[in-house]
């Protein structure tokens, strides 16, 4: 099963340096806290709708591989993040097996949780780097965050509601060609 807005997250290209955006934007692009909380400061309910959870190959993770250790399998989660009812983002976290041990094995658990409610709540979580992506009139990011020194890669399309913020005005600011 998939969703149309998880083929666009899959197609974000990357900036190589940070886009020249309105503050506004870059608070929501750049942002190092939870997203969920985010939204819920918002005064937005949150709940997840699972599109995909399971291991797969690294075949069906190419885009996030360069950032990730070579391994056999991975864990693969895609969601759709909702506020009030309305999807706000589509959310896409790969795991390499090796994460998942010790406290790290909830992340196969989550299930309609959001997972910024169980990494956000670790001392132990570090985020390596934040890249800002763009497909068409939406924007994204992508980040490598580590759970006790183990590595994750945690993508994020916005949509909808938050679109309107991210959108800003049409400066022309495109996407450096990979």
């Amino acid at each position: 099963m998939s969703h149309p807005a998880l083929t666009q997250l899959r197609a974000l290209r990357y900036f190589d340096q940070i886009p020249a955006l309105d503050p506004e934007q870059l608070d929501w692009l750049l942002l190092e806290d939870s997203m969920t909380k985010r939204f819920e400061q918002q005064g937005k309910t949150v709940t997840v709708t699972l599109v995909q959870e399971g291991f797969v190959s690294c075949a069906e993770i190419a885009s996030e591989l360069p950032l990730l250790p070579q391994e056999e399998r991975y864990w693969l989660r895609e969601i759709l993040l909702c506020a009030d009812g309305e999807p706000w983002l589509a959310g896409r976290t790969v795991v390499p097996e090796s994460t998942l041990s010790g406290p790290e094995l909830a992340l196969q658990r989550l299930g309609n949780t959001p997972l910024g409610r169980y990494l956000f709540t670790s001392s132990e979580l570090t985020r390596d780097f934040i890249e800002i992506g763009r497909d068409a009139e939406l924007w994204g990011r992508r980040s490598r965050l580590r759970l006790s020194g183990k590595p994750l890669i945690l993508t994020e399309l916005f949509f909808t509601g938050i679109a309107v913020v991210l959108r800003g005005r049409k400066n022309g600011v495109e996407p450096d060609a990979e």
